[in-house]
């Protein structure tokens, strides 16, 4: 009956009667997702009516209420198929400013018809398949990007900015050929950093630090979703790149880490979109190459060094109320380095691994990045030790048993999903400088066995990377703890079916191989 009636008047009646019906239709749907099959034909009809209205010279409040029914049409696939024609795709293209190169955004009052042209295309992009290969055609993504070359450096228009952006994320998650273009032909890489920049509003104090004000207000709820957008469509763009780096690219991905640096160390307007903002920040920062990942730390800042900035490192390892204050204070520092963004990341892991579900998708990306960044920079793996993994004083209770970073990581090692017991176990062996010694000191055997029978390090020794011969210390507990281990070997069968240590199974096993290939 809703269709029927809104479809009369869009045929037959004048521009306000239109937008009274499609803005009652449009209160009345907001919030529909599932439609009736029986009124699919009249949908269809009133799309194709609305198309008409807005080719016709109609007043700017109309065409938003027409747009706004479009775009909640849009959201059933199967009508789509009738409407989605190249001519009405350039109708939308055009309300929506993307057909004007030298067109400016100067008029306040076209704001809305934009950003809901925006919205139509994105729901039509990303449910039909005509839609989509249009846009291949009418080279969308290049307009995409014309657009938000108009919109940088102008917070008053967040909301064209925001859904350009999601346009663009659609786009390039559905077409591996429009990644592509965005990160080559469209300077993608560099575009969407600097709308990050802007968002953010980075004031760079060097090539790759920002002031960071920890007294400043949290982002605005449009410019977090702004921000949110960026980050998702900025992983698309580099989402190979890691295969592709080349060093004439490493400065622009530096630039791109030290403003994801200046990410995770704001905040939000509300906690659940701090922890959205982060967690796209940790996905994007999965692409960038390793070696480029040093400019998350940097050098503690004369005004950190001279007022009261501690180091972690100077401090005693069970002094855990100075590490403290360390952070109140602002200042996370290990060794002269600014260690802010580690410890971001560290809490985030941590907080992924108390939610206790959706480990594969929420918690490995933030460890596999921290077990990169640990095998690559030095500082960063040293602090993520002392963090993770201090100097050993509960020798009582079993590795897995507790409350620590350690004893949920330790746990995470035994998980029932393969690659979150993996990575898990990865990082801490990462953070034990792959000496196998040193891991079953922190998580006991049986929780090491299956990586260290993977890497085939059963019997000792240590993996494949090159690590710095730090010392690492044993506390008095640990020492005294220490002989009482032997209790718990690892054992195996000798060719006489009695259990002996391992090491020496595996000897006379190797023992009766060469006697019997000597005699052959």
């Amino acid at each position: 009956m809703d269709e029927e009636r809104a479809l009369y008047i869009v045929r037959a009646g004048e521009a306000g009667a239109i937008e009274r019906v499609l803005r009652d239709y449009s209160d009345k749907h907001r919030a529909t997702f599932k439609f009736e099959p029986t009124d699919e034909d009249k949908r269809k009809k009133l799309c194709e009516g609305i198309f008409k209205v807005l080719v016709k010279d109609v007043p700017t409040t109309c065409q938003v209420s027409c747009l706004e029914v479009l775009r909640i049409l849009s959201r059933d696939k199967k009508i789509l198929v009738p409407v989605t024609t190249k001519e009405n795709m350039q109708i939308l293209l055009r309300l929506a400013k993307l057909n004007e190169l030298d067109d400016s955004l100067e008029k306040v009052s076209e704001f809305p018809v934009i950003v809901e042209s925006l919205k139509c295309l994105c729901n039509i992009v990303f449910n039909s398949q005509m839609a989509q290969q249009l846009s291949l055609e009418l080279n969308l993504a290049a307009k995409l990007c014309n657009l938000l070359r108009k919109c940088k450096d102008r917070k008053f228009i967040n909301d064209i900015k925001c859904f350009d952006l999601r346009l663009l994320f659609v786009l390039s998650l559905l077409h591996t050929d429009i990644r592509s273009q965005l990160r080559y032909e469209l300077q993608g890489l560099p575009l969407l950093t600097q709308i990050l920049e802007s968002a953010f509003s980075i004031k760079w104090t060097d090539e790759y630090e920002s002031a960071i004000d920890h007294n400043g207000p949290p982002l605005s709820p449009q410019e977090t979703d702004c921000a949110i957008e960026a980050l998702k469509a900025l992983f698309n763009v580099t989402v190979d790149s890691w295969k592709v780096h080349k060093e004439s690219d490493s400065h622009q991905f530096r630039v791109m880490a030290a403003v994801l640096r200046h990410c995770l160390l704001i905040v939000g307007p509300t906690e659940d979109k701090t922890e959205e903002l982060h967690s796209n920040a940790v996905n994007l920062l999965s692409n960038v190459p390793v070696s480029c990942l040093d400019v998350l730390i940097c050098p503690l800042t004369h005004e950190e060094t001279t007022h009261e900035a501690t180091t972690l490192d100077e401090l005693p390892s069970d002094k855990t109320a100075e590490k403290e204050t360390v952070l109140k204070n602002n200042t996370m520092a290990y060794n002269g380095m600014n260690m802010e963004a580690i410890h971001v990341l560290l809490n985030f892991m941590e907080k992924r691994i108390d939610k206790g579900s959706s480990y594969r998708e929420g918690l490995t990306p933030v460890l596999s990045l921290l077990t990169e960044c640990s095998r690559a920079h030095r500082n960063i793996r040293k602090y993520l030790k002392d963090q993770v993994l201090p100097p050993l004083r509960d020798v009582t209770n079993r590795p897995e048993v507790g409350s620590t970073v350690r004893n949920k990581l330790v746990r995470l090692m035994t998980h029932v999903d393969l690659g979150v017991k993996q990575i898990a176990a990865e990082f801490l062996f990462v953070l034990c400088k792959e000496r196998v010694d040193s891991l079953l000191k922190y998580t006991g055997y049986g929780n090491a066995a299956g990586l260290l029978a993977a890497r085939g390090l059963l019997t000792g020794g240590r993996g494949d990377n090159w690590y710095s011969e730090d010392e690492d210390t044993d506390t008095e507990e640990y020492k005294n703890a220490k002989p009482k281990e032997e209790l718990l070997k690892p054992m195996g069968l000798k060719p006489d079916g009695t259990i002996t240590p391992l090491e020496e199974a595996l000897s006379q096993y190797s023992v009766i191989e060469e006697t019997s290939s000597d005699t052959d």
